[in-house]
């Protein structure tokens, strides 16, 4: 069983920046990938970015690619995501997920509110 928390949502100009954080606990955080989605108001749930859990690697959505950088600091069993250069199209409730299984994403946070103004 793994429990996740994010912190770090709010409100930002275009432009501006914002770090979010998914704290973890329940199992060894090393051992399992994470990930950053987000789902905007209409639409479904999509995927941002992908941390593997030693940190090597790291995969991103296009759309965020340059922009958003994933991290994560496993001495705090913790994951982030810095966001940069924000869009109003950025707006959503930003969700991390843990790859436990190695099949899906096995588990979820409650969400952040990101919003973005013009």
């Amino acid at each position: 069983q793994v429990q996740l928390q994010e912190s770090g949502g709010g409100l930002v100009q275009a432009g501006g920046s914002l770090r979010l954080s998914c704290a973890a606990s329940g199992r060894t955080f090393s051992t399992y990938a994470m990930a950053w989605f987000r789902q905007a108001p209409g639409k479904e749930r999509e995927f941002v970015a992908h941390i593997s859990g030693s940190g090597g690697s790291t995969y991103y959505a296009d759309s965020v690619k340059g922009r958003f950088t994933i991290s994560r600091d496993n001495a705090k069993n913790t994951v982030y995501l810095q966001m940069n250069s924000l869009k109003p199209e950025d707006t959503a409730v930003y969700y991390c997920a843990a790859w436990v299984t190695r099949t899906h994403y096995d588990y979820w946070g409650q969400g952040t509110q990101v919003t973005v103004s013009s």
